[in-house]
């Protein structure tokens, strides 16, 4: 791993009832990322997050910080001489203390610079008129803010972020995280940050860990895991899809909408071709003749409209296929609701397919 590393975990493992929540988990934070830590609820998220800060203690394995154990079989350091800033989604703020009292609880030192650090932090979120308040006068997003200036007054090197976001009104929720993420990188702190949202992920993160069953089953870019994801499972965390089953043939699949390469898969293996909604294609069905078949595009097939539906910036068709009945989602951009019954032809486009063996 890069020596640029703040954070670095080593094949940690945490094991309760004699189940492996986390499992061999190797991950690194840089100086100034924010890495996400991305996965459904149980799947060892939180257990990792605790064990980095030190409140849970791992069974196997070595955290690091700056290339320095500060927990391994022989070693733990506690919680508070880690410099290891904590924020979590129900803020833990003091209900008894203001504002500035909140913020500046975890310093100590010089009690002038203490304070010109307080209204430093203030000033950036934009909380200075809210200093004297105490935090039932505040709004959710306010109380965030003072939680967050909270978290990074003692200028901490690493933030660990549990769920931060999820107690914020969806109006609010984007513009908090955008500022949020702004103060951070101002002050250059390498961020951990677990949620189950995966536009969050994609919105915050220079990097993702998606785990599942306490295992990170992919790791990179947020570009990275949407494209070229794992498996179906890994598409379908991203979005809904649509799953078209087939066998292997002579190097290829065979399905009703053509042939599609079966790279590594053998002769007879079941496989899954993946597409999402939104790279389905439709067209208007024209005095019943097909459009040609492509190698790009595959072979049209029949499709009805069962339900369309517009959600705002999109339309949702649900499309019944094939001789079967089988449902489609296909989605459209701007609003397009045609009428249960239209007939259309769909293709799916071969680059925009993802091709796993079968479950």
């Amino acid at each position: 791993m890069s020596d640029d590393l703040k954070l670095e975990l080593r094949h940690v493992t945490r094991r309760l009832d004699g189940r492996a929540v986390v499992d061999d988990v190797s991950l690194g934070v840089a100086r100034g990322q924010l890495t996400c830590l991305l996965g459904p609820s149980g799947c060892g998220k939180s257990t990792t997050l605790r064990m980095v800060a030190g409140v849970e203690r791992q069974d196997a394995g070595e955290i690091l910080v700056d290339g320095r154990v500060i927990s391994d079989s022989r070693t733990h350091i506690p919680p508070e001489e880690r410099q290891i800033g904590l924020m979590f989604q129900d803020f833990a703020l003091f209900p008894h203390l203001r504002v500035r009292e909140n913020v500046g609880f975890g310093l100590s030192g010089d009690k002038m610079a203490a304070r010109a650090r307080v209204d430093e932090l203030l000033d950036r979120v934009g909380l200075t008129q809210f200093t004297n308040a105490y935090p039932h006068e505040l709004s959710g997003g306010e109380q965030q803010r003072v939680a967050l200036t909270r978290a990074l007054a003692p200028r901490p090197s690493i933030m660990l972020m549990d769920e931060p976001f999820s107690g914020l009104d969806n109006r609010l929720r984007d513009g908090i995280r955008d500022d949020t993420l702004r103060v951070l990188r101002d002050e250059g702190t390498a961020v951990l940050l677990v949620t189950h949202e995966p536009e969050e992920a994609m919105r915050m993160a220079d990097r993702i860990a998606l785990m599942r069953e306490g295992k990170i089953v992919q790791e990179g870019t947020p570009y990275e895991l949407y494209s070229h994801p794992v498996d179906r499972n890994a598409v379908a965390f991203f979005s809904d899809i649509n799953v078209v089953t087939g066998k292997v043939s002579g190097g290829q699949i065979d399905t009703a909408f053509g042939r599609f390469d079966a790279p590594g898969m053998g002769e007879g293996d079941a496989a899954e071709i993946v597409i999402r909604p939104q790279h389905v294609r439709v067209e208007f069905f024209r005095n019943g003749t097909a459009p040609s078949a492509t190698p790009s595009h595959g072979t049209p097939m029949e499709a009805q409209v069962d339900r369309a539906r517009f959600m705002g910036g999109k339309s949702l068709l649900e499309l019944r296929v094939g001789p079967n009945g089988d449902l489609f989602r296909a989605a459209m951009p701007g609003v397009f609701t045609p009428e249960p019954g239209t007939q259309f032809w769909m293709t799916l486009p071969r680059a925009r397919c993802f091709v796993f063996p079968a479950d």
